[in-house]
């Protein structure tokens, strides 16, 4: 098995979504870009999922997507045999990971259009680690 591991993180920073670590597009190579962009579009679901239903805003979260290459190398023919996502939220309250619980769930398996596409590519798997500061 190759060990050519992509990855792409985003946080949650003043309401927006920013690529981790203060790392700008012009950083990653478009095979990362492209999990970066599917963090950003699975977090952007789950806040709006979120306000639809009038439920609380996390404190925080992070949302990294790994991609496991088929080759030991990034080349130009290179492509995904597997994807992971990794939910990190804190919540303000014990009470509000129930309803983020379900919105990053629902995101994952339903209505973040990015992962729907990644599953067209390989398979994908998630984490989702919702934690209270209370």
């Amino acid at each position: 098995m190759n060990n050519n591991l992509q990855k792409g993180t985003v946080k949650l920073a003043d309401g927006k979504f920013c690529l981790a670590g203060g790392a700008s597009a012009d950083d990653l190579n478009p095979k990362a870009l492209m999990l970066c962009a599917t963090a950003k579009c699975a977090g952007l679901t789950i806040m709006a999922l979120l306000e639809k239903r009038g439920n609380p805003k996390p404190k925080s979260m992070e949302i990294t997507v790994e991609g496991q290459l088929n080759t030991p190398t990034l080349r130009g023919d290179s492509v995904y045999e597997s994807f992971e996502v990794i939910y990190n939220v804190e919540c303000h309250r014990l009470e509000d990971q129930e309803p983020i619980s379900q919105a990053v769930e629902r995101a994952q398996e339903r209505t973040c259009g990015m992962v729907v596409m990644l599953r067209k590519i390989a398979p994908v798997s998630h984490v989702i680690e919702v934690v209270s500061t209370e």
